[in-house]
């Protein structure tokens, strides 16, 4: 018989956020430049042309949100986690891992203000530039979070980091993903301002 905890949930939910967030993560990049242009997009088939690549990034953040909000609510509910709301929010007296909770809470905290302030009500209140500044946090609110996944201990027993571990090696790639994705952003950032 299969036993899940909430620890297991909390863990498993986490996982899910950072593959969504590293996806959403890669649809902003294709939306700031101009893909529809690119060669390889126009020979990709047109069902997959015909996808809204704005609207899907909308609503994959919304659902990272979500799993990101469900990750730590989760270790409320285990008993073993020891972790109190107040520890999710200000993680200073987390029971376990202050440093590395604090990297996922700021992680957290940065999500909620990029998607607040990407609300047509919010945004039509701000200037192009400040949303954008605002928007970048996109960047290291993404490298936070995986970072955080790869240091945590899933168990919270303060354990060794085991890169190896499969969790471990799928946050680790999505590190790598992100990493890769950035430079070529930057590339393409800088070759478009020189043009």
């Amino acid at each position: 018989m299969l036993n899940i905890t909430f620890l297991d949930l909390s863990a498993s939910t986490g996982l899910v956020a950072t593959i969504v967030l590293t996806f959403n993560f890669l649809l902003g990049m294709m939306i700031s430049t101009t893909y529809k242009k690119h060669k390889y997009w126009k020979s990709l088939p047109q069902r997959i042309k015909q996808i809204n690549v704005y609207n899907l990034h909308n609503w994959t953040a919304y659902f990272a949100l979500l799993l990101v909000l469900l990750h730590p609510l989760f270790l409320l509910f285990d008993k073993t986690a020891k972790f109190k709301l107040i520890d999710i929010f200000f993680p200073i007296n987390a029971p376990t891992q202050k440093v590395f909770v604090a990297l996922g809470t700021l992680s957290m905290f940065a999500l909620i203000i990029v998607i607040v302030t990407t609300q047509k009500v919010i945004r039509d209140k701000m200037s192009f530039r400040a949303w954008k500044n605002i928007h970048l946090i996109s960047y290291a609110t993404a490298m936070l979070f995986v970072v955080h996944g790869i240091v945590m201990d899933p168990l919270l027993k303060n354990r060794p980091i085991d890169i190896f571990d499969a969790e471990k090696v799928v946050s680790e790639l999505c590190l790598i993903i992100l990493i890769v994705a950035s430079y070529l952003r930057y590339k393409f950032h800088n070759k478009t301002k020189i043009v």
